[in-house]
């Protein structure tokens, strides 16, 4: 019963009260040593496999624990030498069998002879019982031990003292039951003690350590990673003594809006009491630091706190090589591959650790078939280094670049961690020269995006962020010219700043045509709280028109805003008697949009409902309006945790001729939201075409087509297809067919980078990052000669999202790495035949079969070279589709797309 009569890990020579009555704490006895096993071991993979699939490995040794000295004044302070020996390293999966990548390796060789050296040789602890360190939050309790100093030889690699760490972490404990704050190889953590008869359970909080670790994530929830940790540590007890220490730390995650993408670290310590045997004497002496140095002078105290470390990567490529074997993949006829996704987020991560030279060197030299895809690649890295090469690169004072120049800004407005750097790089270039126009309308926008985002994660009082709330309000209220009002206005609807609503209202109301509309979409993006009943009052003037005539857009766009936004029963029920004595086709539109929001039971359901129970705002006159004009909502997909939904809205003016069309794209992940993509076709003053008169309030527009797109909460810059009487008969005689694009590049969707310190010693690394190579291009088709017109969308994306996940000691890494990629096509198209009243109508909305591939990859390997890897793939075919729109939808299409019969008369005549 020896082993039960001493204390293993800082061996206990009374007990808590809450176990046995005592409180003195903990102690070794003199003149003893301490006979332990240790071993730590940590595992990989997706969550819900066997053991023997998993990957990881195990390290393990005996340790010596002596006591070398005691205060002399009391129990309080003790120093104890802990010696790891006879270090070993082994697979935990010990059927791999001939693919064991230990096998006939011995300890120097897997580990090194140096690292092994510095890993054998003695730590000293310097242990305080139950008092309250200066710099600890923690209050003097019975039974508690702090480690107060760490020592370890000068200069030892940081990954062997980080084993060394968390081996010393260990002797750590509290033996009553408690809440306090602890410093050790994880940080400073909150830790919960819960003390038993037989065992005392430790439990770490963390997600409640403070540590200084490199690591970012995406802020919006639907693209981003959720995670979870566990620690618990067992302190095992028999007759009022430690015999075994268990921990086992977990770490959990998965990317929100696609479980295939998962993985999970399981981290595990032992350690347990052997036997003990005569040991050395206890040194005399009062200062501890005075023992250290006689001990040996080479001990220097270090943080007991996990630190950063970088493993050497032998045999990597440069960045010229990596960029030499990946921009074949970048080709712009390549782009619509996953390959070019995949190389794309590949070569983000190497630009991260590149400098600027080496970049600007790529940069001057690639040619420019494969520079746009370049250019994107360095704004998506987001270092100093990366911007400085692209900001030197680019010249804003020549129009000749301008297709570098607008996928650099567009790169920028898809930043997943933005910081002050780069929004005050983007003011500056907005403030100096910029030799084209759209360019600097661009700036401007994506300088919106920027001050968003930031503020966002906590940066609104950044001296850049308040800058350019300044630079944007200030402009908006003092812009002269139309292009600049634009211009601002577009920049507000992605800052989406709440002293910039009085503003909207002002230019929502008083605005001209583009202008006014422009204000109130730009409304319709701001969340419930700030629609406020003030502003709920000026859309009220707006679609009643209490004050002045406005367009249709504008009046249907205020209603969508109202009822989107709690509205009241008097402002339903007003909108829904207006319904019959508005124009014919923005009557059917209204009627649609109430029709969508009672069949989708969206939450202002509940009060049309109410309103529909007065006969005088529910009746036959009133519902049963006909027209052309529609609006409908649909999901994509649909499962117990999220939801993808597409709306689609046309608008036509009493002509027949295409007003409005508006496809919007959701995904939702329980109440995050996510804007994936809206695509607006806007067209007006075409009445003259078919010699038709205009509506009401629309006599004197321009004749005017163009397309704006929101992607990924990000307002691009419209483009416009034809402005001006003439400037439409030029483009429909020297029509192509061909779209015009709103958006083409490479984008850096997600992006999840995260270090975590392991209690054992051990570092672990998860990256998760989701590109997409997109296009979306429309473009607006008349024949005057079969009185028909045709407004295409369509949108191109490859996706390609890959998850990392790494367990490194510097001299073994085990690694998961999965992946999922898919190629897909959506096209909206909207056929008019205006040749007869009422005119016909097809509207069609296809989803192109796509593939849907998995890889997931595991492997163990050591720094020479040697490793074991196993590898799965899955593909799919998800098949293509139409999405179903309302009933009268299908019925004009079936008219519109009439088979033609055939002929069986084989005469002339």
């Amino acid at each position: 019963m020896i082993l039960l009569a001493v204390l293993f890990l800082c061996f206990i020579s009374s007990y808590s009260a809450s176990v046995k009555g005592h409180t003195t704490g903990l102690s070794l006895n003199n003149d003893r040593l301490y006979k332990l096993t240790y071993s730590t071991e940590v595992l990989l993979d997706r969550g819900k496999g066997k053991l023997q699939d998993n990957v990881g490995y195990r390290i393990s040794s005996n340790v010596d624990v002596a006591l070398l000295w005691r205060n002399p004044d009391g129990d309080d302070d003790q120093l104890i030498q802990i010696t790891m020996k006879d270090v070993n390293v082994e697979n935990v999966n010990q059927q791999r069998g001939e693919k064991n990548i230990f096998k006939g390796k011995s300890p120097p060789k897997i580990i090194g002879k140096e690292n092994l050296e510095a890993l054998q040789r003695p730590m000293l602890l310097h242990l305080i019982h139950g008092k309250k360190l200066q710099n600890w939050s923690v209050r003097s309790l019975p039974g508690f031990i702090q480690v107060k100093d760490f020592y370890s030889y000068k200069n030892e690699p940081v990954a062997i003292e980080n084993i060394k760490r968390g081996l010393a972490s260990l002797f750590q404990t509290q033996l009553s039951s408690g809440t306090t704050n602890e410093v050790d190889i994880s940080g400073n953590c909150k830790v919960t003690y819960q003390a038993h008869q037989d065992k005392v359970i430790k439990i770490k909080a963390l997600d409640s350590c403070k540590i200084e670790r490199s690591g970012f994530t995406t802020p919006n929830q639907v693209l981003g990673v959720s995670s979870k940790a566990t620690s618990v540590t067992t302190y095992k007890i028999e007759d009022s003594f430690v015999i075994a220490v268990l921990a086992e730390e977990i770490h959990a995650l998965g990317l929100n809006f696609l479980r295939t993408i998962t993985g999970k670290i399981v981290s595990k310590q032992k350690l347990e009491l052997k036997t003990t045997e005569a040991g050395p004497r206890l040194m005399s002496g009062k200062q501890v630091t005075a023992m250290v140095k006689a001990v040996n002078s080479k001990y220097t105290a270090i943080p007991i706190v996990g630190q950063i470390f970088q493993s050497q990567c032998k045999g990597c490529p440069s960045l010229l090589e990596h960029w030499q074997s990946t921009r074949k993949y970048l080709q712009p006829d390549n782009l619509s591959k996953a390959e070019a996704v995949r190389n794309f987020l590949a070569f983000v991560q190497h630009l991260r650790t590149a400098k600027k030279e080496e970049i600007l060197q790529i940069l001057k030299t690639e040619s420019k078939e494969v520079l746009p895809q370049l250019v994107d690649a360095v704004t998506s890295a987001q270092t100093s280094d990366s911007l400085e090469a692209i900001l030197d690169f680019l010249d804003f004072k020549s129009d000749s670049s301008v297709i570098l120049q607008e996928r650099f800004l567009y790169a920028c407005g898809f930043a997943s961690h933005p910081n002050e750097e780069l929004l005050r790089a983007l003011i500056s270039k907005f403030k100096g020269s910029i030799g084209s126009s759209d360019i600097r309308e661009t700036v401007m926008i994506i300088i919106g995006a920027l001050v968003r985002k930031l503020c966002q994660n906590e940066g609104c009082k950044l001296k850049a962020v308040v800058e350019a709330k300044k630079l944007i309000l200030g402009g908006l209220e003092k812009a002269g010219k139309k292009e600049d009002t634009t211009m601002y206005l577009l920049a507000l609807k992605n800052a989406l700043l709440p002293e910039g609503v009085p503003l909207l209202l002002k230019y929502a109301e008083a605005g001209e045509g583009h202008i006014s509309h422009l204000a109130t979409t730009t409304l319709q993006r701001y969340d419930l709280p700030f629609i406020t009943d003030e502003v709920k009052k000026t859309l009220n003037r707006i679609y009643h028109q209490n004050h002045k005539v406005h367009e249709k857009t504008v009046r249907t766009t205020a209603a969508a805003v109202i009822l989107n936004n709690n509205p009241s029963y008097m402002e339903v029920k007003n909108i829904l008697l207006s319904v019959g004595e508005l124009p014919q086709e923005m009557n059917k539109y209204m009627l649609s949009i109430v029709q969508d929001i009672l069949r989708f039971e969206m939450p202002a359901s509940k009060m049309i409902r109410r309103v529909l129970k007065e006969m005088v705002a529910h009746n036959y006159d009133r519902f049963s309006r006909s027209g052309s004009s529609s609006a409908y909502t649909g999901y994509i997909e649909r499962s117990p945790h999220s939801a993808s939904t597409y709306s689609l809205d046309i608008l036509y003016s009493g002509s027949g001729i295409l007003r409005r069309s508006n496809l919007n794209i959701f995904q939702y992940i329980g109440k995050a939201g996510l804007h994936g993509s809206q695509v607006v076709i806007e067209a007006q003053g075409l009445e003259a075409l078919i010699a038709a008169t205009p509506d009401e309030g629309e006599e004197n527009l321009d004749s005017y087509a163009g397309m704006s797109a929101i992607l990924f909460d990000v307002q691009l810059r419209p483009v416009t297809f034809f402005n001006g009487y003439s400037d439409l008969m030029s483009k429909m005689l020297s029509a192509s067919g061909d779209p015009i694009t709103v958006v083409k590049g490479l984008i850096l969707i997600i992006d999840h980078s995260q270090e975590l310190q392991l209690q054992s010693g051990l570092k672990a690394n998860i990256e998760v990052q989701g590109g997409l190579a997109i296009d979306i291009s429309g473009a607006m088709e008349f024949s005057l000669w079969y009185r028909e017109s045709k407004t295409r969308v369509k949108n191109r994306v490859t996706v390609v999202i890959t998850s990392d996940i790494t367990v490194d000691s510097s001299f073994v890494k085990a690694g998961l790495e999965t992946s999922t990629e898919t190629e897909a096509g959506l096209e909206f198209i909207s056929t008019v035949q205006f040749s007869q009243y009422p005119f016909l109508v097809c509207m069609q909305m296809d989803k192109d079969e796509a593939p849907f591939r998995q890889f997931e990859k595991k492997y163990e390997r050591l720094s020479t070279g040697r490793g074991y890897v196993s590898q799965r793939r899955k593909e799919s075919l998800l098949s293509g589709c139409e999405f179903p729109l309302h009933q009268e939808n299908s019925d004009m299409c079936k008219v519109v797309f009439a088979p033609q019969p055939d002929s069986t008369s084989s005469g002339w005549f």
